[in-house]
């Protein structure tokens, strides 16, 4: 216990110190999804409430819902950064890939106005995204797809959409990095914001199913080559 106590501290030494108040859940997720907090690393109350200077209390309900989203398992009855198996990591990328198919046909017909202008500046913001960057990247990426699912209007979708996002935000940097993706990836894009604006549910679906296919067939590539 007392080494476990101290290797936590350690963690919570590591971890960037919260200027004013912060919140354990975003700090914390934002660690992991960032890579600063490795897989498998133990998470323990008391310390993080100590680095974070709040009581046990949130830093208990912030532990709960990482478990919840599926960034956190137990081990041996203590809590550690979940590690994946490529075999889950490729189920998720099947799970999202029909989502992201239901968001396109459901952005097509539902999409307002305001909803093509959203869509339409975050591919502006793609092109100006510097690619030796891949967390920029990522980052205008998953700006660019949660424009289309707002235009679902769908909030059950979307809320589906932001958990499989959780899960897959350690590993797309490394998938728009891979050779004529980002290129191919921002005409598909594009494509899908005319297909949704042409309120064609049929044709927005395939370039879906076609964008995110190709990322899915990326990471199996990858695997192939490690």
């Amino acid at each position: 216990m007392a080494t476990e106590r101290e290797s936590t501290r350690d963690l919570a030494a590591r971890l960037r110190r919260p200027s004013g108040a912060s919140q354990p859940y975003e700090r914390l997720r934002d660690a992991i999804l960032s890579g600063e907090l490795a897989p498998e690393t133990p998470l323990v109350e008391l310390p993080l409430a100590e680095h974070f200077q709040v009581s046990r209390t949130p830093v208990r309900e912030a532990l709960t819902r990482l478990e919840h989203d599926g960034l956190l398992s137990r081990r041996n009855g203590r809590l550690v950064v979940r590690d994946r198996s490529p075999e889950e990591v490729l189920d998720i990328y099947e799970t999202r890939l029909a989502l992201e198919a239901m968001a396109a046909r459901s952005a097509a017909e539902r999409h307002g106005p305001h909803d093509l202008i959203a869509m339409r500046k975050r591919l502006r913001q793609l092109d100006d995204v510097d690619t030796s960057d891949p967390v920029a990247m990522a980052d205008a990426n998953r700006a660019f797809h949660r424009s289309v699912w707002n235009a679902t209007h769908n909030e059950s979708l979307i809320d589906l959409l932001t958990r499989i996002d959780l899960h897959l935000a350690r590993f797309p940097a490394t998938t728009l990095s891979y050779p004529g993706r980002w290129a191919t990836a921002n005409k598909q894009h594009a494509e899908l914001v005319d297909r949704i604006a042409d309120r064609a549910p049929d044709a927005a679906e395939q370039v879906a199913r076609t964008h995110f296919t190709a990322a899915r067939d990326i990471r199996l590539a990858l695997w192939e080559e490690e």
